[in-house]
């Protein structure tokens, strides 16, 4: 097999479809383990490949390292047949990050979503140091995740061009629909859902999504079903848009609630949608016949 074949073989194993997973809470805003490994097995019953674990949708930023840890775990161990783990274990503090990527990788995650250091802002060689001091901590594949709407920088092309040549750096979540684009030695995942098919048509993997919960078997039909992909993408679109009325993942746990599936609410400082926000939601899961 030639080295391009691996390549490839190795780039398509993360799957196409993944959801960047919800943190289901109980009425005292602890982790509800079981509510969290039903939604699992029922993302990948309804079109996901896998799913990211403990990433933004997934409230990291207000989990403990041990509630963290214990969802990578949980999610390892209980994992439906066929389904990819990717734990979401970015920092801006590199030594936490590599500290996490070890710790996921030692529990079995498939890889490893990393994202650009957030608030301190490191320069362009900082930025190299810290992604390539996570790559060093495990043998699994790092996804990079390029998301300047929270952030406050994006990552060039050509510095993604440059950090594709680190070992173990294979993907790019990207988050920015402008700068969507391949980039030699990176696989491409579409951040954003509406940036699906865009990702798809340019010869994209797939996306790191979060409709995905409540449209799994469309988006799916997305990647399957290329002829359809622009009417299907259509369709979807009052969904998408009603799930960034507010803060990411606020929508999605109240649409996921008023659906049928137990998540809970959201940790301080995100608090739950309030009425006006919950009309559009509802209107968004009705156009899309939820």
């Amino acid at each position: 097999m030639t080295a391009r074949l691996e390549e490839q073989n190795a780039v398509m194993s993360l799957g196409s479809v993944i959801t960047a997973i919800v943190t289901p809470f109980d009425d005292q805003m602890r982790v509800d383990e079981s509510a969290f490994l039903a939604l699992f097995r029922h993302l990948i019953d309804h079109g996901s490949d896998g799913i990211v674990v403990c990433g933004t949708t997934g409230e990291a930023p207000t989990l403990t390292d041990e509630e963290h840890l214990r969802l990578i775990e949980l999610a390892c161990a209980e994992r439906p047949a066929g389904a990819t783990v990717i734990a979401s274990t970015g920092s801006n503090n590199t030594v936490h990050a590599c500290e996490m990527t070890e710790r996921a990788t030692e529990l079995g995650a498939d890889a490893v979503l990393s994202v650009t250091p957030y608030y301190n802002r490191p320069n362009r060689r900082g930025l190299v140091r810290h992604f390539t001091e996570i790559a060093r901590a495990t043998d699994k594949p790092v996804v990079l995740y390029n998301v300047p709407s929270r952030i406050g920088l994006s990552l060039p092309h050509d510095l993604l061009a440059e950090l594709a040549q680190v070992e173990h750096i294979d993907y790019v979540k990207q988050a920015d629909n402008a700068a969507l684009g391949q980039i030699d030695g990176l696989g491409l995942y579409a951040g954003n859902d509406d940036g699906l098919a865009t990702a798809l048509d340019i010869g994209g993997l797939g996306g790191i999504l979060v409709a995905s919960h409540l449209v799994g078997p469309q988006m799916r039909r997305m990647v399957d079903e290329p002829e359809h992909r622009a009417e299907i993408d259509a369709a979807l679109k009052p969904l998408y848009a009603a799930l960034s009325v507010t803060t990411n993942p606020i929508p999605v746990k109240a649409a996921l609630n008023l659906t049928g599936h137990r998540v809970g609410g959201v940790r301080l400082p995100l608090v739950d949608a309030d009425e006006s926000e919950l009309a559009v939601i509802r209107k968004g899961l009705q156009e899309v016949g939820l």
